[in-house]
C-alpha cells in the first residue's frame, strides 16, 4: 500500500514544486528592470499613436494655451486618445523626445538626471535664461497630464502621465544643478519595438516648431505615405487656422521638408496631398 502510494506522493510534490518554481519565475520576470528599446544616438523615437495624433499640436506659440479636460484628440487611423492637461505643442514634443532618449539608458521608474544646460544644447535652443525657464515649464506642463490611449495592438486603454515626477528646485526653492525626472514603468507598453518611429534628430530639431515639424513625424511613421486630405492634415496639426490659411502654410511646410532632404516630392491633387519620401 505504501509502496503504491509513494510515487503518487512524490509526483504531487514535484508538481507543486514545479508550480511554485513557475510562479517564482513569473515574479522574477516582472521584477526585472524595464528598459525602453535601443535606438541610435542620431535618432529620437516616439510611438506611432502619438505621432499620428494631434496631441502635440501646431498652434501659434503666441496664442494662450487652453486647459483640456478629458478631450478626445484627433487621430489619423486606428486608435483613440483622451487627454487631460494644458495644451501641448511642438516644443513640448521636442523636449519629450529628447527626455525619452535619456530615459532609455536607465530602468523605467528610476530617476534620470541631467544639467539643464546640456538638455537645452541638445535641443538646439540658444543658451539663455529664458530657455531654461521654457524647458522647466515644458517639463512641468507634461508632469500635470493624464493621457489615455487605445489602439488595436493594445488590449485596453493605457492611462499614464507623460512625466511621473519632475524636480528642478529643492525644498528651499533653490535651483538644482542637475534636474531629476521619473517616467512610469507602464510607458514600456507604448514603446513597443514594432510600433515606434525613429526620426533623424538633426532634421527634427532643425525644423521650426509648427506644421513642418509635425508632418515630419507623421510621414516618418509611414514608409510609403498615402494621399491624405488637406482637411485631415489640418485636424492632425490642430492649428486652428482657416482652411485657406492652413493650405498656404502647408505649402510652406512642404517646401521646408523638401529643403531638409526628407521629402522627394509633394503635390496637391484636388483636396489631397501626395508626397514621397527621400529617406
Amino acid at each position: 500500500m505504501h509502496d503504491h502510494l509513494q510515487p503518487m506522493l512524490f509526483t504531487d510534490s514535484t508538481e507543486t514544486q514545479s508550480s511554485d518554481s513557475f510562479q517564482e519565475l513569473l515574479a522574477s520576470i516582472a521584477a526585472r528592470p524595464k528598459y525602453l528599446p535601443e535606438w541610435p544616438e542620431s535618432h529620437r523615437v516616439l510611438p506611432n499613436e502619438i505621432l499620428r495624433s494631434a496631441l502635440f499640436n501646431c498652434r501659434n506659440r503666441n496664442l494662450p494655451r487652453v486647459f483640456m479636460k478629458e478631450v478626445e484628440i484627433a487621430v489619423i487611423g486606428d486608435g483613440q486618445v483622451i487627454y487631460r492637461g494644458e495644451e501641448l505643442r511642438q516644443d513640448d514634443e521636442l523636449v519629450w523626445m529628447h527626455l525619452m532618449h535619456l530615459i532609455k539608458k536607465i530602468p523605467l521608474g528610476e530617476c534620470v538626471t541631467f544639467t539643464p544646460y546640456s538638455f537645452i544644447k541638445a535641443l538646439g535652443w540658444p543658451i539663455k535664461g529664458q530657455n531654461y525657464e521654457r524647458l522647466r515649464t515644458c517639463l512641468s506642463r507634461m508632469q500635470a497630464t493624464a493621457l489615455r490611449i487605445q489602439s488595436k495592438r493594445l488590449d485596453s486603454f493605457i492611462s499614464i502621465s507623460l512625466i511621473q515626477k519632475f524636480m528642478s528646485r529643492n525644498d528651499r526653492n533653490e535651483n538644482l544643478s542637475r534636474w531629476e525626472v521619473w517616467i512610469c514603468k507602464e510607458m514600456q507598453l507604448l514603446f513597443d519595438e514594432d510600433f515606434l518611429t525613429r526620426v533623424t534628430w538633426e532634421t527634427r530639431r532643425s525644423l521650426p516648431d509648427g506644421i513642418a515639424s509635425k508632418l515630419f513625424g507623421y510621414w516618418a511613421s509611414h514608409r510609403k505615405p498615402y494621399p491624405v486630405k488637406i482637411e485631415t492634415l489640418s485636424k492632425l496639426c490642430g492649428s486652428g487656422m482657416s482652411a485657406k490659411h492652413f493650405k498656404a502654410e502647408l505649402k510652406k511646410a512642404l517646401d521646408l521638408l523638401k529643403e531638409a532632404g526628407f521629402l522627394e516630392s509633394s503635390e496637391f491633387k484636388g483636396e489631397l496631398v501626395v508626397v514621397s519620401r527621400k529617406y
